[in-house]
Order: structure tokens, then C-alpha cells, then sequence
């Protein structure tokens, strides 16, 4: 075994699921890389494409900067954004302060994956909500209530930068998308189709 792949170890299986087949597992995209959405929205793709339901919650994420919901449009994919929009047309800037109005936007998309859940959707996508319970917009008891309420064939995705431990614990899929390198930090400013 070389000394770059002494790391990749299988990980041991998980009691809880031994055997199981179908839907009704919670995956969970983290780490500080780029890629965390966009892999979540290629599962629900994909899903969507072998004829299951599926919806989306953004959370955090007002605003119409993001241009794969075109494509969730043009497919009839239901989505409901929540969030402030962030960033400063003029400037360009982003927002990074935390208000009640953002508080307000997480417990109206908290509402909006329950409607999901009871219209009988195989597949949600929780996009950004890691990130919302690290910077406190939301309790993570908050969300470990949610999971436990999720319909039993109901796949939950969520996403996001800082997963708590807590999350992590009930998830059954970890993938952790790791930065080695960004175009961000040599001044490459986001880019629309690529970043957003």
C-alpha cells in the first residue's frame, strides 16, 4: 500500500442499515471544497430521471444568482428558496451579517420540507442547512427533529460546510468534499455556470 492511499479505509458497516434496500437513508455532503450542491443536485437528478419525486429546499440561498434553477425549472423539478439574497449586485460584496429575517427564511424552509415530505416525495435535498445549524440560524435539535420525522422510503440529502457531529452520528452516507486548491484565493472572482 503506497503512503497516499494508507487513508483510504473501508469503513466498517453500520448496524443500522445492514441489509436494507430502497430509500429512506440520510446522506450528508460537508467539508470546506466546492462541489457539496452540486453533487447533492446530481443525486436528485438522477433520481428524478429513474422516476421518483423529488424536491429541493435552498436554505440560505435568496436570491436568483443561481443558475441550475433554469435547468430545475425547465424539468418541472419543485425547489423553494429560502434566504436573504446576499450579494451586492452593485459590488458584488456578500453579506455575511445574521438577522431575525434570516431566522425567519430557515423555520419558513423547515415548513417547506414538511410539505415535501407529505406530498410523497422519494428524495429531498436539505441545500445548505449544515450551514445554517453551524452559524446558529437554526438548532440542530431542530433538524435531528425533522430527520426523525422524515417518512420512512423518504431519502434525505443535506448539505453544507461545519456538519455537526450530531449529524453526522444519524447520517448513514458522509462524503467530505476537501479543498487542495481554489481559483478564489488567486483573486478568480465566482463565475455564473460554474459557481453559481
Amino acid at each position: 500500500m503506497t503512503k497516499d492511499h494508507q487513508k483510504d479505509v473501508i469503513p466498517k458497516a453500520d448496524e443500522r442499515i445492514i441489509g436494507r434496500q430502497g430509500y429512506g437513508l440520510v446522506q450528508i455532503f460537508t467539508g470546506e471544497g466546492k462541489g457539496k450542491t452540486t453533487a447533492a443536485l446530481g443525486e436528485v437528478i438522477r433520481a428524478y430521471g429513474a422516476g421518483k419525486k423529488v424536491g429541493i429546499v435552498y436554505f440560505d440561498k435568496g436570491g436568483a444568482h443561481y443558475s441550475e434553477r433554469s435547468v430545475l425549472d425547465r424539468l418541472e423539478i419543485p425547489y423553494v428558496a429560502t434566504g436573504r439574497d446576499r450579494m451586492d449586485v452593485t459590488t458584488g460584496r456578500f453579506d455575511f451579517s445574521l438577522t431575525q429575517k434570516d431566522q425567519e427564511e430557515v423555520e419558513r424552509g423547515l415548513q417547506a420540507v414538511q410539505v415535501f415530505f407529505t406530498s410523497g416525495c422519494d428524495v429531498v435535498l436539505l441545500d445548505e442547512i449544515n450551514s445554517c445549524v453551524a452559524l446558529g440560524m437554526v438548532s440542530m435539535e431542530e433538524v435531528l427533529t425533522l430527520i426523525k420525522k422524515k417518512p420512512e422510503g423518504v431519502e434525505l440529502i443535506l448539505t453544507g460546510r461545519h456538519a455537526p457531529s450530531a449529524l453526522l452520528e444519524v447520517a448513514h452516507l458522509i462524503s467530505e468534499v476537501q479543498m487542495k486548491k481554489h481559483y478564489f484565493y488567486s483573486g478568480v472572482k465566482a463565475r455564473e455556470g460554474l459557481d453559481y
